[in-house]
């Protein structure tokens, strides 16, 4: 390969295939680096010692495909390049043949080179070309591969689940296939194996795994894309200790196997709600301190109004101290700052200056003497530090500042480079209770075991009830979910009950699993984390589309294809279909 010629094979007769990088002519003499995924090799052509050789290299462009024939010889003193593996040797061509040419590029393979992300997707196989993406998609590789190892050595069996399933759309929208052979019916493709693996445990496989693909039409980001890839797991006879033991076990092998990190186990656990409070996420970044503070109690008689009122209404005032924020500008605290929590559902954000006189600024008139000296103690403030506060109903004040508080980390570098922070948030709500219509949704899905110290809260106050369910997280970045399940038809009535369906929707949707049930189903538990998120905070990419072969745009598009495209019309009359006219979508690559 390329990258690997060493002084230690010095006289050896090497025959290499590449990529021409780059060509160079130098008194007589034709130098070209040879590349592949392995890395870059300087040839030499001299025409006194092959001239057929030098005439092909003297014609050769950038991206020609070569195949060589030589003798690794050391570099002449002095034209070491120590950035390169191979910088102390070089191949003395004496056999040359062009296996492909290649047109001028449309864009670079050099990772430093900027292109367009549309043009680089348009010509995603050149792009995949580059150091960058082929760094990427071979720690995937490794990663899953250990992922396999690891679950093969714990006992589990992969099974395949389908790709066409009914459509159950609680969560995000189906993407939908018609049938034509039952004409008016549709399959739907899977969100989730979700159903399928619990059946699993019915049907004795105590282990399942499976890297599962999967689907959902929703809005794409930087971590989301309608198709995706998961590690799927399913276990019997568990608990959450169980569980989370053969997930660090797994995860960690294949993050240092991919990623060459090692992660230390066990992981902390958080519940949600000492989360929400302490760093105001479910997903919280532990990689450094500066946690929230609830203030509520240090403004109780307030005479400030904004505060006085979240108080009186149930709510929450979450303050954030910014040891140094001394410095920073009203202006940017009411532009960018005030922007984030907006962004979060906050009303507005309030301010003070800690000075050695006082609290200056912001709302400093509003707090009373008294006031400030507990706010001091409690948040541990020192002249020189910003105080920030969010006030209102206490889950959205407490993201809104959780986003401050994220926002201040990037404003003065406090998060560590390098570093890969797991723990598992546990105790998740087991509902989330729409304030407009007053009904509650699952918060995973409806088969999640609920805390057994609240199932007395079902009837009365569902959104209250914590459930069995837990979430991986790594710097910030939610990797997967699980829980336990549920296995009692009793207790899964009630949950139904809880949320709206009646017996007969319940039995319409999700029939043959509550089938299933009734044939001594073993308790069970599982977890599904995207390996595509994984793989992306392990290589220190910022979307996911970095570390996927051929992704679509965040329109949904695809411009290399450009896919999605239109259909004739005897295809869909076969299948019964007839598309209805909309406004005009972007085209495929925007």
């Amino acid at each position: 390969m390329c990258g690997t010629p060493r002084l230690a094979q010095q006289g050896e007769r090497v025959v290499l295939a590449g990529w021409v990088n780059h060509r160079r002519d130098h008194g007589g003499l034709t130098f070209i680096d040879l590349r592949d995924h392995t890395g870059v090799v300087q040839l030499t052509f001299n025409p006194e010692v092959a001239p057929e050789a030098k005439l092909v290299a003297d014609r050769c462009r950038l991206e020609w495909v070569l195949r060589v024939e030589g003798q690794v010889a050391p570099r002449p003193e002095g034209s070491d390049n120590p950035n390169l593996a191979t910088g102390e040797v070089e191949v003395r061509v004496e056999l040359c043949e062009v296996l492909a040419q290649a047109e001028a590029m449309p864009l670079s393979t050099a990772d430093e080179a900027l292109a367009d992300e549309r043009v680089r997707l348009q010509y995603r196989y050149l792009d995949l070309r580059r150091p960058r993406m082929q760094r990427n998609l071979r720690a995937r590789h490794r990663f899953v591969k250990a992922l396999r190892d690891v679950g093969d050595q714990l006992g589990f069996v992969e099974i395949e689940t389908p790709t066409m399933v009914p459509s159950t759309p609680e969560g995000a929208r189906d993407f939908l296939i018609p049938s034509r052979l039952w004409p008016g019916h549709v399959w739907a493709l899977p969100q989730s194996p979700q159903l399928y693996k619990q059946l699993s445990m019915v049907g004795g496989f105590d282990r399942y795994m499976q890297i599962a693909r999967c689907w959902r039409d929703e809005d794409l980001r930087a971590d989301r894309q309608f198709e995706f890839t998961q590690l799927d797991l399913e276990m019997s006879f568990v608990d959450e200790e169980d569980v989370f033991s053969v997930l660090e076990a797994m995860v960690s092998f294949a993050w240092e196997s991919a990623f060459e990190t090692k992660v230390p186990i066990p992981w902390p656990r958080i519940p949600f709600a000492d989360a929400m409070a302490r760093f105001g996420s479910d997903k919280p970044d532990t990689r450094f301190g500066h946690e929230l503070s609830d203030v509520s109690a240090v403004f109780a008689g307030s005479s400030f109004r904004v505060f006085r009122q979240a108080l009186e209404e149930g709510g929450a005032v979450v303050a954030l101290r910014v040891p140094g924020g001394g410095d920073l500008t009203r202006g940017e605290l009411e532009g960018a700052w005030l922007e984030v929590a907006r962004t979060y559902g906050a009303a507005g954000l309030a301010y003070a200056w800690l000075r050695e006189g006082g609290y200056e600024g912001g709302i400093a008139k509003f707090i009373a003497e008294e006031e400030a000296g507990r706010l001091t103690a409690a948040l541990s403030a020192a002249p020189g530090d910003l105080v920030v506060f969010t006030a209102g109903h206490r889950r959205v004040a407490q993201t809104a500042m959780g986003a401050v508080r994220l926002h201040a980390a990037r404003r003065f570098g406090w998060i560590p480079e390098g570093r890969f922070d797991f723990l598992w948030v546990t105790e998740f709500p087991l509902f989330e209770l729409d304030p407009l219509t007053g009904r509650v949704s699952p918060m995973h899905h409806p088969f999640t075991q609920p805390h057994p110290d609240d199932w007395g809260l079902l009837a009365s106050a569902p959104e209250k009830v914590r459930s069995r369910a837990y979430d991986i997280v790594c710097n910030g970045v939610e990797l997967g979910s699980g829980s336990l399940r549920i296995t009692d038809p009793q207790q899964q009535s009630a949950i139904f009950s809880a949320l709206g369906f009646s017996l007969e929707e319940a039995r319409t949707k999700f029939g043959f699993l509550l089938e299933a049930f009734r044939y001594g189903p073993p308790p069970h538990g599982g977890f599904a984390a995207g390996i595509d998120r994984m793989v992306m905070v392990g290589v220190g990419e910022s979307s996911i589309r970095e570390v996927i072969a051929f992704p679509k745009t965040q329109t949904g598009g695809d411009p290399m294809t450009g896919s999605p495209t239109p259909v004739a019309p005897e295809q869909l009359e076969e299948v019964g279909l007839q598309l209805s006219p909309k406004a005009p979508r972007p085209s495929a690559g925007g």
